[in-house]
């Protein structure tokens, strides 16, 4: 684009806002680089639709839209014709022939069950019987003899994801014809946890500052608001909380509800409902009550009412989000009271307007001794049965914090007559950050796919969160967003493969990394499988990478602390023992890893005894977990004959090799994708090879200073000492 243009445009109105500058670079994007699935930045995410070249596809798909009925009766329904007549007109080069009255022409029908004629409803009874409220059929059918495709759906919100999922279906260029398609969510509740503050920072938040512009709300409605909206939809996510867990307040007063109002209606066309964090002392900071206790009247009181004003603001508000009596928060136990007292106050607060209460178990005392992976199940496990029927209980992946590679958390599998909302992070606070590509849905599908044992064989996790393992009420998943105000939403361009994937599995759990890799790598960048294959390869390569030059062979939260940038497994001076890393390592000079066995903490009896008998063996328990359950002396054998110090060096050394297979496999690829695309990828790899050796070096040179041993063959020698290492410090690392 022509220079001088940029400066007569700056001359011609020097107010010009940074919103305009951006709105116009975004729109320019999006003008030349048309043609390309991924445009520059990346702000499309996967919802880019490039022209279709290939003749054969095109042709089938103009013959099968050719002619559309959409019966669009409501915001959603239009939302839903919106979305559609946008894709096809991208990918088709034509404007999109759409009524709203069906005609002996047409060859493809959207419509609800209820308008569709009585034959219709008929020979669907079976299939609308499956999919629920949300689910949807896309199918060729026979409509006076012809055959027409159909996208039908119980309800309206179903009709918006079925289009969405056509849209994908034709962006990947899959056959049409014969279509049959019956698909539901296996999980009612899909959400993502916002950790944004009031002042727009995100707590761990690695893609710029909080979406939510506070000030100019509720007036001024910015479009990244609707497509944030749009995004999630066509993944399925239905829920947003839009506040930190680390709550404020002030949220809850009248003209910060006013605000999420204004929020909630622009969500509100795409299926998503809005939940706020509830901080439990809110009765004193913002009702000037002198207590926040949970079975005083008074307080009692203040939370009705204070959820009947949110309801009258947000009439389908979902409810609340709470971390309570957890790192520094307020909660029942200040009083005395415990989780239950707590959350059923306000379960009961919030029942006759249909709200939800999710009370999170991530809990751990500064005056409790006990492991820190065991706090939460003791705290918790014992009141299971005791929440009211609106409260469901939000569960850690893993027992510590979100790290590169943890067991499940014992607690699920545990509490058969609790609802339990799995929690992952998407946002990558002990992965490296925004810096770093790692695939994590490979994370997320193996702890899913985890046995509990809890009823037997095939009781995995994801059959205690979707309740078809217990037959809970209700289930959910909720994901740590990952979500800012980057250009390209999500710091990292494959971070947005974090989001799509967590989207996709909160859907359907049972889904394989390797195929959500695929769908991702097909509807960001390009349908050309040389593309495809390879990158999918680096994409499945990159978490195993990040466990091997971080935490290997079942070590754990090794960060440095407070903003978990890079090593710091030296550090053992905090003021509460569990936020060392030395307390979880417990390296000396006999060996190395936490005693989590009978002889220890006796964690692993927190699991089903068919778990526990393998945990608490060495030559059984998976070596992924090895140390996270066993210190072993440096020596120790593994199955593979090596010896436990050369197995921890060679581990590093391989996850800084994989990486360097992932810079290998970008720049193979480089022909298919445009300069800029690549060349940010190509960045970030670079910086994460460089803090891979990093972690490798700091870690072996502090953890020989007790094992007293050689590195083996193998392993490059650190390029510093580890008193250089010990020296970096870091005092303004993001999302801090």
């Amino acid at each position: 684009m022509n220079s001088n243009f940029h400066i007569g445009l700056l001359c011609l109105n020097i107010n010009i806002s940074f919103t305009q500058i951006k709105l116009f670079y975004i729109i320019t994007f999006l003008t030349i680089f048309h043609a390309n699935s991924q445009t520059p930045g990346g702000y499309e995410l996967w919802l880019g639709y490039p022209e279709i070249e290939e003749s054969t596809v095109r042709s089938e798909y103009v013959k099968i839209t050719n002619s559309i009925f959409f019966n669009n009766k409501t915001p959603i329904l239009q939302t839903a014709k919106n979305e559609l007549v946008r894709g096809l007109d991208a990918m088709l080069g034509r404007a999109s022939d759409v009524q709203d009255s069906p005609n002996l022409l047409n060859t493809m029908w959207v419509a609800k069950k209820a308008d569709l004629n009585q034959e219709l409803q008929s020979v669907l009874k079976g299939d609308f019987e499956r999919i629920g409220k949300e689910g949807f059929i896309i199918k060729s059918v026979l409509v006076n003899g012809k055959s027409i495709l159909l996208v039908t759906a119980n309800e309206e919100v179903g009709i918006l994801y079925g289009v969405f999922k056509l849209l994908q279906l034709m962006k990947m260029q899959k056959e049409l014809a014969g279509l049959n398609i019956i698909e539901a969510p296996k999980l009612e509740l899909r959400m993502l946890n916002h950790w944004d503050n009031l002042d727009r920072t995100v707590e761990r938040g690695y893609a710029g500052f909080s979406l939510w512009n506070w000030q100019k709300l509720p007036n001024y409605i910015d479009q990244r608001y609707t497509d944030y909206a749009r995004a999630n939809a066509s993944i399925g996510i239905n829920a947003t909380v839009l506040t930190n867990v680390n709550a404020n307040a002030l949220v809850l007063s009248s003209a910060y509800l006013e605000k999420a109002a204004a929020l909630a209606d622009v969500f509100r066309p795409y299926g998503i409902k809005v939940y706020l964090t509830a901080r439990f002392s809110a009765p004193m900071e913002i009702g000037k009550l002198n207590t926040a206790d949970p079975l005083d009247k008074d307080v009692i009181e203040w939370w009705k009412n204070k959820v009947k004003e949110v309801y009258k603001f947000i009439p389908d508000f979902g409810g609340f989000l709470v971390k309570a009596n957890s790192e520094g928060q307020p909660g029942p136990q200040n009083y005395g009271r415990t989780h239950v007292d707590g959350a059923n106050m306000l379960a009961t607060a919030l029942q006759p307007f249909g709200g939800i209460i999710i009370w999170r178990a991530f809990v751990y005392s500064e005056t409790d001794a006990t492991d820190r992976a065991k706090q939460a199940f003791i705290e918790f496990v014992p009141y299971d049965g005791n929440f009211l029927d609106n409260v469901l209980v939000q569960v850690k992946n893993g027992p510590i914090d979100f790290q590169p590679r943890e067991p499940f958390h014992p607690m699920f599998g545990a509490m058969p007559n609790t609802p339990l909302v799995m929690e992952f992070q998407i946002t990558q606070e002990y992965l490296g950050f925004s810096s770093h590509l790692v695939f994590l849905p490979k994370l997320y599908e193996e702890v899913l796919d985890a046995e509990t044992y809890s009823k037997g064989k095939n009781a995995t996790v994801a059959k205690v969160i979707d309740a078809s393992l217990f037959n809970n009420k209700i289930s959910g998943m909720a994901g740590v967003a990952n979500i800012g105000t980057d250009l390209n939403w999500t710091g990292h361009p494959f971070a947005q493969a974090n989001w799509y994937g967590y989207g996709r599995l909160a859907w359907d759990p049972y889904l394989s990394s390797e195929t959500i890799a695929d769908e991702w790598l097909r509807l960001t960048y390009t349908n050309d499988l040389k593309f495809v294959v390879a990158v999918k390869e680096m994409m499945t390569i990159s978490r195993e990478a990040v466990v091997n030059y971080m935490t290997p062979l079942g070590l754990h939260h090794l960060m440095d602390t407070g903003h978990h940038y890079g090593p710091g497994p030296w550090v053992s001076d905090l003021s509460r023992p569990e936020w060392n890393p030395t307390y979880y390592h417990k390296a000396d000079k006999d060996g190395i890893g936490f005693d989590r066995t009978a002889s220890g903490s006796n964690a692993t009896s927190q699991y089903a005894p068919e778990i526990a008998k393998v945990f608490n063996d060495p030559e059984t328990c998976p070596e992924k977990y090895l140390l996270w359950f066993h210190h072993l002396p440096w020596d120790y054998k593994l199955n593979n004959g090596g010896i436990l110090w050369d197995e921890i060096a060679l581990n590093y050394q391989k996850g800084v090799d994989q990486v360097e297979e992932m810079i290998s496999i970008w720049k193979q690829v480089k022909t298919y994708i445009s300069d800029d695309p690549y060349n940010e990828v190509r960045m970030l790899l670079e910086i994460q090879l460089k803090e891979a050796k990093w972690w490798r070096n700091a870690c072996l040179l502090y953890f020989q200073t007790f094992s007293g041993r050689e590195l083996p063959p193998g392993v490059e020698l650190p390029d510093e000492s580890l008193e250089y290492y010990k020296s970096l410090k870091f005092p303004y690392a993001p999302g801090n």
